[in-house]
């Protein structure tokens, strides 16, 4: 379990939903300040925390301790780790259990995880009780700064990935960055794909950025903070801008047309995570047009390789032509 920390002040970034904006909470030691965060927003509530078997074992006992501290009653949901939880019996196994520990409007479900975890307890908080409040504590680098913001959340389908969902907001999203230290190394690197995208898509400032301080990044410290914060804010600006995706926010899904294709022909599992099935495709997808390039093919392909796990490297190659 990670040692507790002195919280400092985070940086906030909010989105801009009218009277669904919410605030993204990013630093080291956020996690101990949950209770009060979800106090101030939902005075009275009592939590359900959503998590991984996985997670549980690293987070839960702290994330238990910051919300007793500040007077909220808990009850916890673990659910196997991995793609396959996103299917109809685990959100039914997820659904009941809010319904069995008396979770009514007022409360909150709390999603403790990745992506996988953020996607379900969304999900399940938009259709219990017609819908519930929930806030996402995302544990991995592609939740916080991708998976956790935005509203998207779903369950996977026989036909494809996140086929059955809804577009349901969170109140709170808080990106403890201390707990990424837990994350290993192959989860890290699969992360680094969705921050990369953000330079490509529309800021090539960043990318070039990112390529001479990507050793820094998974380090750790400040420049791992900033290149969640500076993602987190492209995300946010978009989503406020097209929160239903009919326009601007598919920009979003850059390499995942092809990754979630390599990703059903792994079986959704752990064989290919979703980041490197983002990574492996982005040199794909970046044969748009050369005036929407942040960056030459062979830069592109590099980068790319750094989400790679090392058995998948050696397929990372320069084009010679």
């Amino acid at each position: 379990m990670t040692a507790p920390l002195r919280a400092s002040d985070p940086i906030v970034v909010n989105v801009a939903l009218g009277e669904r904006s919410y605030d993204i909470l990013i630093g080291r030691g956020q996690l101990a300040l949950l209770g009060e965060r979800i106090t101030a927003l939902r005075p009275g509530a009592k939590a359900a925390i959503v998590t991984d078997e996985t997670v549980a074992r690293h987070h839960l006992a702290a994330t238990e301790a910051a919300l007793a501290a500040a007077g909220i009653g808990t009850t916890s949901v673990p659910v196997p780790a991995g793609e396959t939880s996103k299917s109809f019996p685990v959100l039914e196994r997820v659904c009941e259990a809010l319904i069995s520990a008396r979770i009514e409007r007022a409360d909150v479900v709390v999603a403790l995880g990745g992506g996988v975890i953020g996607d379900l307890a969304g999900f399940a908080a938009a259709v219990v009780r017609r819908g519930l409040d929930y806030v996402q504590v995302p544990t991995t680098l592609l939740a916080q700064v991708d998976s956790s913001v935005g509203g998207k959340t779903a369950i996977d389908s026989s036909h494809g990935k996140n086929l059955i969902g809804a577009f349901h907001q969170p109140v709170l999203v808080l990106a403890d960055t201390a707990l990424l230290d837990t994350l290993p190394a192959r989860q890290f690197r699969a992360g680094y794909a969705e921050v990369a995208k953000y330079g490509l898509i529309g800021d090539a400032g960043f990318f070039a950025w990112l390529e001479a301080n990507w050793r820094e990044l998974f380090a750790g410290g400040p420049a791992r903070e900033h290149a969640i914060a500076v993602s987190c804010r492209m995300k946010a600006a978009i989503v406020g801008r097209d929160e239903r995706e009919v326009g601007e926010r598919a920009l979003l899904n850059l390499g995942h047309t092809f990754g979630h294709a390599l990703e059903a022909a792994a079986g959704f599992s752990d064989r290919l995570l979703h980041g490197e099935a983002i990574a492996h495709s982005l040199p794909s997808a970046g044969c748009y047009p050369r005036r929407r390039r942040s960056a030459s093919s062979a830069t592109l392909r590099q980068s790319a390789c750094r989400s790679m796990s090392p058995q998948f490297r050696a397929a990372c190659r320069a084009p010679t032509a």
